[in-house]
């Protein structure tokens, strides 16, 4: 029987952000727009949502008076992403195995 998927992270620019802070400590709101080249609008939106559901913690600070956006992953969003990435390796085993 198949795994149900994590809604959250299901949705495409959410996943990626994910798969782009597994592998770092943190990285600034620039470098996950570049990445996902998404609109600045619409990755401020998903990292809310990932926000809530408490997949990833947002630090707002300045530096040389510039404001800047820090994302890194919670200890639940490594969990999750995980647990995630099963789900769709579930998909694609054989049930004759």
């Amino acid at each position: 029987m198949f795994k149900d998927l994590d809604p959250i992270l299901h949705a495409q620019l959410r996943l990626a952000v994910m798969s782009l802070l597994i592998g770092v400590k943190e990285a600034e709101f620039t470098f996950l727009k570049e990445k996902s080249k998404a609109s600045a609008g619409n990755l401020s939106i998903q990292l809310n949502k990932l926000k809530e559901a408490g997949y990833i913690e947002i630090n707002k600070q300045f530096r040389n008076n510039y404001p800047l956006t820090l994302c890194k992953i919670t200890r639940k969003g490594v969990e999750a992403f995980e647990a995630y990435v099963l789900a769709l390796q579930s998909y694609t085993q054989n049930p004759e195995s």
